[in-house]
């Protein structure tokens, strides 16, 4: 499989005789002559770029191509960012410190997040592992409004939860 990428034609690169011109103000200008859709945009100091390809006509708007690689890069950046949050915990926690941890992925289910708690047993926590069970229980039944759980591992006392 080959997966081919174009690149989008700006100013001289543009062959096509006319075009579908959307100025800059997103105004449908309609069928125009290419040599005067680019004599428009040099005279705005923008770029005529080639937003969709079509076989008769393509369609061309005049806008800032320098921004419009900006804005492109910035979302690939967006959608490229981690989706699992970690929460680690340790058997005796104090309620404050569980309630804002609750909190706190509240909200990181309900922006799409996946959440993952951990509880961590050190040296004679060990003994209480039933306890740390209990916890990861207690921590299902909180958050079970707005997320569900993706995997429960009481032996390794992990539980990952996703939004609902």
């Amino acid at each position: 499989m080959i997966i081919v990428v174009q690149k989008q034609l700006i100013n001289s690169q543009i062959k096509s005789p006319q075009v579908f011109l959307i100025d800059h103000e997103n105004n449908n200008r309609g069928l125009i002559d290419t040599n005067e859709a680019l004599q428009l945009a040099q005279s705005l100091e923008l770029d005529l770029v080639i937003v969709s390809q079509s076989k008769d006509t393509p369609v061309a708007k005049i806008l800032n191509y320098g921004k419009l690689q900006y804005q492109k890069k910035k979302r690939q950046g967006q959608s490229a960012r981690p989706t699992v949050k970690e929460v680690r915990f340790r058997p005796n926690v104090g309620a404050a410190d569980y309630n804002l941890r609750i909190e706190q992925a509240l909200q990181w289910l309900s922006k799409g997040d996946s959440v993952k708690f951990a509880i961590r047993l050190r040296g004679r926590e060990h003994q209480y592992r039933e306890q740390a069970g209990q916890m990861l229980e207690r921590i299902v039944t909180d958050l079970g409004q707005v997320g569900k759980v993706q995997s429960l591992d009481k032996r390794s006392l992990i539980v990952q939860i996703m939004p609902a």
